[in-house]
C-alpha cells in the first residue's frame, strides 16, 4: 500500500511536470493561441498539480487493476501497453473533439496527439517499472 501511495504522488508529479513542459513552452503557446480568447489570463499551478497527483492515483490503481490483462511479458511491456492503453482514452479522444468543435490548426492537434502519447507512454513506464503487483 505505501508502495501504491508514493508511486501514484511521483506519478502524479510526473504529470504535472510533464504538463508544464508541454504546455508552457514557446512553441505550444504559438500553436495554442487559437484558445487565446478563452483562455486564463494565469493558472493556479496549486489546483494543476493537486488535480495531476489525483490522476496519478487513479493511473497507478488502473494499472494495478488491468496488470494482469495488459499484454506483455515484463514490466515495461506492460507499463508501454498500459500508456497506449490510456492514449486512446485519453489523448485520442480530446485530439478528436478540438477536432470536430474548434477551428484548431492541423498542427496543434498533432502536437497535442504526438506529446500527449510520449506523456502517456512515460507515465505507462514509470508504473510499469515502479509498481510490482
Amino acid at each position: 500500500m505505501l508502495r501504491y501511495v508514493v508511486v501514484s504522488v511521483f506519478g502524479g508529479l510526473l504529470l504535472g511536470f510533464l504538463d508544464g513542459l508541454i504546455n508552457a513552452n514557446p512553441y505550444a503557446q504559438k500553436l495554442f493561441e487559437v484558445y487565446k480568447p478563452i483562455a486564463k489570463s494565469s493558472v493556479n499551478i496549486i489546483l494543476g498539480f493537486g488535480i495531476d497527483i489525483l490522476y496519478g492515483f487513479v493511473l497507478a490503481g488502473l494499472f494495478l487493476l488491468l496488470y494482469k490483462s495488459l499484454p506483455g511479458q515484463t514490466m515495461l511491456l506492460k507499463g508501454l501497453s498500459f500508456g497506449l492503453i490510456v492514449s486512446f482514452l485519453s489523448v485520442v479522444m480530446h485530439v478528436f473533439s478540438q477536432l470536430v468543435m474548434f477551428k484548431v490548426p492541423a498542427n496543434a492537434l498533432v502536437y497535442m496527439f504526438l506529446t500527449g502519447l510520449v506523456e502517456m507512454l512515460l507515465i505507462g513506464l514509470f508504473f510499469g517499472l515502479t509498481l510490482k503487483k
